[in-house]
């Protein structure tokens, strides 16, 4: 009996051990370091302990009275902007994430100074879409989506908004102009 706790009591302490701590720049389909899909927005300064969270409310025709919250860290870097799918609710969850910092990055390496290469090489383009001015890239894998500005990409594709862009014709040093994850 003695020895069943004894060994009981070991195993335990080695998964104890073994316990891995969660990256707190680590990018995932669900999480971004603590901040996950479910994180209401109340929990925030407890998610964020060591930074700063800066609430901002835009109100104006163009933003459509939006809430958005910035992370900052201790030394003022912008580290995340948070949008919660409801406005000035407590309770919300956050519904994009955009990434600011080089240090979140996902299990691949892809950060928001990664280039379409790393994103083609690493990931399954779920689709590309043409705006304006970027391109849209789908990443449904990490529930991302990344923006690239139409300056990167060959002339012919820069001014045609109708024009249907596949990857290849993205090239692959064209940078990211922002990286956002969706939830």
């Amino acid at each position: 009996m003695k020895k069943s706790i004894f060994s009981l009591a070991i195993i335990t302490l080695l998964f104890i051990g073994c316990k891995k701590e969660q990256d707190p720049f680590q990018i995932s389909k669900q999480s971004i370091g603590l901040l996950t899909d479910s994180t209401q927005v109340k929990n925030l300064k407890a998610v964020f302990s060591n930074d700063s969270v800066v609430e901002r409310l835009l109100d104006n025709e163009f933003t459509f009275n939006r809430t958005d919250i910035d992370i900052f860290d201790k030394a003022g870097n912008k580290l995340l902007t948070l949008t919660p799918k409801v406005v000035q609710d407590s309770t919300s969850t956050i519904e994009t994430i955009k990434v600011l910092d080089s240090r979140f990055k996902t299990a691949k390496g892809l950060t928001s100074s990664s280039t379409f290469g790393d994103i083609k090489n690493n990931y399954k383009i779920s689709s590309i879409q043409n705006t304006l001015k970027n391109v849209v890239v789908f990443v449904n894998e990490i529930n991302a989506f990344i923006t690239i500005d139409k300056e990167e990409l060959p002339a012919e594709l820069q001014f045609d908004m109708n024009a249907k862009i596949e990857a290849i014709q993205i090239p692959e040093k064209a940078k990211i102009k922002y990286l956002m994850i969706g939830w």
